[in-house]
């Protein structure tokens, strides 16, 4: 009886014991979330602020530190501001190059982690157009439906987003005006290649 006794209170203990640790993980696992939700959302508030002010380096080099985030808020300005450091006259053509493949990388994970985030879809599709201007005229006539639908997506899930109106209407007027000589490289090149019309 004795040896039932103590072996019960030590099971007691035990369990007792397993459940203060299990609560304190909890506490500590959720402050941790409320933590790094805070984190992130300094992060975003900090990194419009240089966007507004236009400091291009120093936005890019608070962002490249969350380069494997999660979140698709901080990964597609992230694709952004390592497009517009490619921009700069500053920047070498070997930076702009590994800058433009950088953001298409960057703007492709933002989408990856959610669909439904409509400048991920807008700056996914500005950064494969740019990516096109490596790859030569095939891939960026294989690429431009894919853009269009990534603006049209993105349209979708922000109609009021004028950046992305604007971005189309420049995608459908270079197709409406494109020279008969592309025309009809491109009728070469793809069975059904990208077109439109002025109307549209």
């Amino acid at each position: 009886t004795q040896v039932l006794r103590k072996s019960l209170q030590r099971g007691v203990v035990l369990s007792t014991g397993s459940f203060l640790i299990f609560e304190a993980h909890k506490l500590i696992s959720g402050f941790a979330e409320v933590h790094a939700s805070f984190k992130v959302e300094e992060v975003i508030e900090q990194a419009d602020y240089l966007y507004g002010s236009g400091e291009t380096e120093k936005l890019y080099r608070l962002l490249v530190q969350h380069k494997n985030s999660d979140d698709a808020e901080l990964l597609w300005r992230l694709a952004r501001s390592a497009r517009d450091l490619a921009q700069l006259s500053s920047t070498s053509a070997e930076e702009k190059r590994q800058l433009t493949y950088d953001s298409l990388e960057y703007a492709k994970k933002a989408l990856e982690k959610n669909e439904s985030n409509f400048a991920a879809h807008k700056w996914y599709g500005i950064c494969l157009s740019d990516v096109g201007d490596y790859e030569g005229i095939k891939t960026k006539i294989g690429n431009a439906i894919v853009i269009k639908e990534h603006f049209q997506r993105a349209i979708e899930l922000n109609p009021k987003d004028a950046t992305t109106i604007h971005l189309i209407g420049i995608w459908c007027y270079s197709f409406a005006e494109m020279p008969w000589y592309q025309r009809k490289i491109a009728a070469t090149l793809f069975a059904t290649p990208p077109t439109s019309t002025f109307q549209e």
